[in-house]
């Protein structure tokens, strides 16, 4: 039984939200239609001309990446050049592409976590900000008797989390007071009759990202049909998005034990590195794919050891003179670790939801660099 494409895109939208996703990118659905039909699955890093072919090759109707398959703008689809035969591949076939690029970075449980839980890392934070979801308090007034079952549909939709609580919610009893006018069909009270009833005014927090939700479920469990509700925002701070991560070692080690560590966990042929092989690290930060950029956050957030790719020569040089190493695991190394998670992740959503699609990670992704 197939799955239309727009419910895959909730999954996924819920593990890489797209409002982390940084301004200059271009995640989410890049080829092909929310209505498809999915039965198969492909999760890769990236969509090039041989992913295409594996994947219409082995019947996958979704292609699944982390990099954008449509970045900059395409000044033309000439099929005798590599991006015309890679999206005539793709068209086709009807495989759609959906990508989850810099959010899925940014997310929590996402590349970055990862990357972190894969070379050993425990008490894993955040390294520089991005994102601070607004909050918003949300008061709703129900009779009495239907408090209790607005108050679970709140809570289900997301509404009243506070730190590891959910659910949180404030109630006080009062009375209600309305007439109903011609055209409508009051589930208390008469026509044209002023009616006073015991009500309940329910509030609580939710974040913005949840608010239309929680307006869905509240509508179906309140019996009004016109409920009277408050939005308003509040000065309280929701949860916290960063890009990298920082995080400790089991035990402090000389950066030599933890460079070859960290090449073993991520299966590199080589690592390459500058710095003090002997300086002692406790602390790591990282951040996966290109983020040089961060070096200066890295070594402000105490690191002695900073592991990223695509690092430059300078860049490398401006670690050391901060008094850090600096690993370059590069692109690839440091973020195809998540595709097996992702594909993993939703695979068991799909079980969950009683979905009958496969997801699969890409066994033919590879390095665009080589070694000799």
């Amino acid at each position: 039984m197939s799955i239309q494409l727009s419910k895959i895109i909730k999954v996924m939208e819920s593990f890489a939200p797209p409002y982390l996703a940084e301004k200059w990118d271009n995640p989410g659905l890049l080829v092909g239609s929310p209505k498809q039909e999915i039965r198969r699955a492909l999760v890769t890093l990236d969509v090039t001309k041989e992913t295409a072919a594996f994947a219409a090759e082995k019947g996958y109707d979704l292609i699944i990446s982390h990099h954008p398959v449509i970045f900059s703008k395409l000044a033309n689809l000439r099929t005798d050049r590599y991006d015309g035969q890679l999206f005539q591949k793709l068209l086709s076939h009807n495989i759609a592409v959906y990508s989850a690029h810099t959010n899925w970075d940014s997310a929590a449980r996402g590349v970055n976590d990862i990357l972190a839980e894969t070379i050993g890392l425990t008490n894993i934070r955040g390294l520089v900000p991005v994102h601070t979801e607004q909050l918003y308090k949300f008061a709703v007034y129900v009779p009495a008797d239907y408090a209790e079952a607005v108050r679970t549909a709140m809570g289900d939709a997301g509404a009243g989390f506070i730190g590891g609580y959910s659910h949180c919610m404030f109630s006080v009893a009062g009375e209600g007071q309305f007439k109903p006018r011609a055209g409508t069909h009051p589930f208390i009270g008469t026509v044209g009759e002023l009616e006073k009833t015991p009500e309940v005014r329910i509030e609580t927090i939710i974040p913005a990202s949840r608010l239309n939700l929680l307006l869905s479920a509240m509508k179906m469990a309140h019996p009004y049909e016109e409920p009277a509700f408050d939005i308003y925002p509040v000065a309280n701070e929701g949860t916290a998005y960063y890009c990298g991560r920082i995080g400790t070692l089991p035990q402090p080690e000389t950066a030599r034990h933890v460079l070859r560590k960290i090449k073993r966990a991520l299966n590199l042929q080589i690592l390459t590195y500058a710095g003090n092989e002997d300086l002692v690290v406790k602390e790591v930060a990282l951040c996966g794919g290109a983020g040089a950029s961060f070096i200066a956050d890295a070594a402000a957030a105490g690191a002695q050891l900073y592991l990223t790719g695509d690092v430059k020569y300078h860049e490398a040089q401006d670690a050391v003179k901060r008094g850090m190493v600096i690993a370059d695991g590069g692109h690839y190394g440091t973020e195809i670790i998540s595709i097996p998670v992702l594909a993993q992740r939703l695979q068991a959503a799909a079980k969950e939801r009683d979905w009958q699609v496969c997801f699969q990670a890409d066994p033919t992704s590879k390095d665009m660099f080589g070694h000799c």
